[in-house]
């Protein structure tokens, strides 16, 4: 059973969410809160697998309530909740420790696989989303990218270079929004191998995981957004991690 918190400061939202996830025999609403302080104390009490997170709420927004969680090395995976006039916020969200993101009118068998895949210990990338908030935001990067979840901060940082011609290969993938079974079967080869991959390239970027590996790429210049009429081939946009 997959436990999860809500935490949104608009209770038909939270009303909403946990009657589309209770409908569902392997996920549990087990708690809710209404600001990101209330939810910080529910989740340390309840140790949810994953944690609903609006971005803007009163007493402590959603933005704060991640680094703190993150900092608490939490194991729920947080799933930020969002508009699409909120692209900044989300932006910041991932770089301190958010595993995904999703529309907070997206239909409910997205919000059902985006749950399950956060608490299945993978990051959500959703290739159209994503594509926005880098034309957006990696163009033109926050300041202070040596701050701790930043990522890989300047052009050209001799970190990628570290990387083999296949592992800058696969990152290029994960940009893209591929998951694991994605870039396997476009670079034919088996799964895990694709996860080794994935690893090494977390660990010679110096990062959490994918999502943190994506940002990074897009923010050093190794790779570039997407033409505006591009469309990603990654189709569901989940990313596994090793």
């Amino acid at each position: 059973m997959i436990s999860i918190v809500i935490v949104d400061d608009q209770q038909l939202i939270r009303d909403g969410f946990k009657l589309m996830l209770n409908l569902e025999p392997d996920l549990h609403v087990v708690g809710e809160a209404a600001d990101g302080k209330a939810g910080l104390e529910l989740t340390a009490r309840l140790h949810p697998d994953v944690v609903l997170l609006d971005i803007r709420m009163p007493v402590m927004d959603g933005l704060e309530t991640t680094r703190r969680l993150t900092a608490a090395h939490t194991t729920a995976g947080i799933l930020v909740l969002t508009t699409f006039d909120l692209d900044e916020y989300v932006y910041q969200a991932l770089r301190d420790g958010a595993r995904g993101f999703l529309l907070k009118d997206a239909p409910r068998e997205q919000l059902v696989h985006a749950v399950r895949v956060v608490a299945g210990g993978e990051s959500l990338l959703a290739p159209a989303i994503t594509r926005r908030l880098i034309e957006r935001f990696v163009q033109h990067p926050p300041q202070d990218l040596d701050a701790p979840g930043a990522g890989l901060a300047g052009a050209g940082h001799p970190a990628v270079q570290l990387l083999t011609g296949r592992e800058k290969t696969v990152l290029r993938l994960l940009a893209r929004g591929f998951s694991n079974a994605e870039v396997a079967a476009e670079l034919v080869v088996g799964e895990a191998t694709v996860k080794t991959h994935v690893a090494r390239i977390l660990g010679k970027l110096g990062v959490r995981d994918r999502v943190q590996a994506v940002i990074a790429a897009y923010e050093c210049g190794f790779v570039e957004p997407p033409a505006r009429n591009a469309t990603a081939s990654g189709s569901t946009g989940a990313a596994s991690r090793p």
